[in-house]
């Protein structure tokens, strides 16, 4: 019994690890995507509007 507990705990924390890894992976990506595109049309920054006060600033990562 305490064999079947274990490898449920190992399975879940291996599962909640490779969720943790995929969405890292997804952020990067994107942010790698976002400066690729800011270099090849020359910005020096990809700008958000705050809803609160509705002026432009840069985005932040």
């Amino acid at each position: 019994m305490p064999q079947i507990i274990f490898f449920i705990a190992v399975g879940v924390l291996a599962y909640f690890g490779y969720r943790s890894f995929v969405r890292e992976a997804e952020r990067v990506t994107a942010k790698i995507r976002r400066t690729e595109k800011q270099a090849t049309n020359g910005s020096m920054g990809t700008l958000v509007k705050d809803p609160k006060t509705g002026e432009y600033r840069l985005a932040k990562d």
